[in-house]
């Protein structure tokens, strides 16, 4: 079992504390699903957001989505002037037999921009 991180990231509406929670919790499941994982294999979580974002700490959307167990911690992305507005991204530390190659990085909504070379 070889322990790997997992990235992943997503566009949010806007900066309102619904509309965080429901575009992280689309991505938590999303790299969840793509990667056949439970929280079990997840050793942590580490999500940021860009400065336009602060209604919300991301990792409550993992919280109420069943990540009671398992340490997440919240970061503000620097403001980089021309960077992407109003997106989390997020890397997961996890447990798995995958080779690095089979993993699946997700971008959703908007981030696909981020990483045209990765997005699934």
């Amino acid at each position: 079992m070889a322990v790997r991180a997992i990235r992943g990231a997503v566009q949010v509406e806007g900066d309102e504390r619904d509309l965080v929670l429901e575009a992280t919790a689309e991505l938590v499941a999303e790299v969840m699903r793509r990667n056949d994982l439970t929280t079990d294999d997840v050793i942590s979580v580490l999500f940021t957001a860009t400065p336009d974002l602060s209604s919300e700490f991301p990792a409550l959307a993992a919280r109420k989505i069943g990540f009671t167990d398992v340490p997440l911690m919240c970061a503000t992305e620097i403001a980089v002037p021309h960077a992407l507005p109003r997106v989390v991204r997020l890397m997961a530390h996890v447990e798995t037999d995958r080779p690095r190659a089979e993993l699946q990085h997700v971008y959703l909504r908007g981030a696909q921009a981020l990483r045209l070379d990765i997005a699934q």
